[in-house]
């Protein structure tokens, strides 16, 4: 390992499959050691994964960064959003935690939203509506199902905190994350006492939100890891809120995140809230907002389509008659929780090609839709798109972007930002900078910029109107089993 410009840190995103650990230059940005470790989740109605496994993952990650991750002096946890974690009295996991792309929550969801005042009341109070995949509807969901899980669980936290928890001892959380709870107010930055009463949950149960720059502790002796004794631990967020962090995004600045579920969000430094429930209201990890619209469906379900039809994902074909939308999950943007895949405009001369096409632009239709309300209104549309994600790099991806959404493109050149944001706040703890300006220094964000093309209103129409027309259709509940 060459020689670091400056202290050490280790930035950790622990995704949906998958836990990865950098071991970052604070002074630089360079990133001097990598680990990755996967983990699994389960098929069917549900989707869940045990927390010993990120855990597991973690260690095994941190474990291939080698003598790195000891010199590291801070550290800090990017982790999947909304998922539920309950644990019992001696810190271990009561039952697999329930994913964000878990949807069986969503009659759950539908009755608390009218049961506590509508959207309008949600969105005012938190930020947000309830969809199926907020951890509000997933606690109603279990314990509607399994009250004996609800009656053995002495504290609740969401996967990020699990996994800071298990590195200090201590239960906290921060404000970026815990807005995608549902039982944050965004107005009063505080646990919302009366939607905790009304869906049962003891705030007792919750970690505390730490605020950002914060250091929640420091890393415990009592595991092996590969830490020095007094590595300091940041508060860890989301691993949206870490990737803007990554970015170093500034207000104004749209993104649009391709991994598993497909994102679409900005910083801005007005609350947001949107009672058609299409934009989330998070908070991001600074002290600003992070509106953000979030697709079930995205590479995922293109790469399934590709499959099903036996094609490498790049092979697509331009074709004008064919729709697909790809709701292979259910689908939260539009809010569709119960719907299947949809194929509209099947010919004789449709190609395989085609097909995939078709998957990519509902995928992108889906992230377009919402792009305009999670930007403010004096955003310039201009600016390029920051095209991130696992498919931001592709080929059929940027292209199809491009031409959906008539703006320019621009790729950063910077692999895994949820962890380098995580890395640019454990930074922060040391340096005393803000974690955005520290991801800045490092210009993470640099990368092509492609120009903008002449934006395809037809398949834009075309799609929509098929959206339209077959609404009955996807609300009918899909068999799962």
């Amino acid at each position: 390992m060459s020689a670091a410009e400056g202290p050490l840190v280790v930035g950790v995103d622990s995704s949906t499959q998958s836990t990865k650990a950098l071991v970052v230059d604070a002074s630089t940005g360079r990133v001097v050691a990598s680990g990755q470790a996967p983990h699994t989740v389960s098929s069917g109605a549900g989707r869940e994964t045990h927390p010993r496994q990120w855990w597991d993952a973690l260690c095994d990650a941190l474990r291939q960064c080698g003598e790195a991750a000891h010199e590291a002096a801070a550290v800090s946890v990017g982790g999947q959003q909304h998922g539920l974690v309950t644990l019992d009295g001696r810190g271990e996991p009561v039952r697999p935690a329930l994913l964000w792309n878990d949807v069986r929550s969503a009659p759950q969801a539908r009755r608390l939203t009218e049961e506590l005042g509508g959207a309008k009341f949600w969105a005012e109070r938190t930020g947000s509506v309830p969809a199926a995949s907020f951890t509000v509807t997933k606690w109603a969901w279990l314990a509607e199902h399994e009250p004996e899980a609800v009656r053995a669980t002495k504290a609740v936290r969401l996967p990020h905190d699990y996994l800071t928890e298990r590195l200090t001892g201590q239960g906290t959380t921060d404000r970026g994350d815990v807005s995608g709870t549902g039982w944050w107010a965004s107005r009063t930055e505080a646990y919302d006492e009366e939607i905790l009463a009304h869906v049962g949950l003891d705030p007792a149960l919750l970690p505390r939100v730490a605020g950002p720059g914060e250091i929640v502790g420091t890393v415990r002796d009592s595991h092996d890891l590969p830490f020095s004794k007094g590595t300091l631990v940041a508060p860890g967020t989301g691993d949206n809120a870490a990737a803007a962090l990554g970015l170093g995004l500034r207000p104004g600045v749209a993104v649009m995140s391709l991994g598993t579920s497909g994102t679409v969000y900005a910083v801005s430094q007005r609350r947001p809230a949107d009672p058609s429930g299409t934009v989330a209201g998070f908070a991001d990890a600074r002290g600003d907002w992070l509106p953000l619209a979030c697709t079930l469906n995205c590479t995922l379900a293109v790469d399934r389509v590709a499959a099903l039809v036996g094609l490498d994902r790049e092979a697509v074909e331009p074709g004008t008659a064919v729709t697909l939308l790809p709701y292979l999950d259910g689908e939260r943007t539009p809010n569709l929780p119960n719907a299947s895949g949809l194929l509209h405009g099947l010919r004789h001369d449709t190609t395989a090609g085609q097909l995939l096409q078709a998957a990519y632009d509902g995928a992108v239709h889906s992230l377009l839709g919402a792009l305009d309300l999670v930007l403010d209104e004096d955003a310039d549309p201009s600016e390029p798109l920051l095209l991130i994600g696992g498919g931001a790099r592709g080929t059929a991806w940027q292209q199809t972007v491009r031409r959906l959404s008539g703006r320019p493109v621009q790729v950063p050149e910077a692999r895994e930002l949820v962890a380098l944001g995580a890395a640019a706040q454990a930074a922060g703890l040391l340096t005393g900078e803000d974690p955005a300006a520290v991801a800045r220094r490092w210009d993470t964000a640099a990368g092509p910029v492609l120009d903008a093309v002449e934006r395809d209103h037809e398949t834009l129409a075309r799609i929509a109107g098929v959206l339209s027309d077959a609404a009955p259709l996807l609300r009918r509940p899909t068999d799962t089993h």
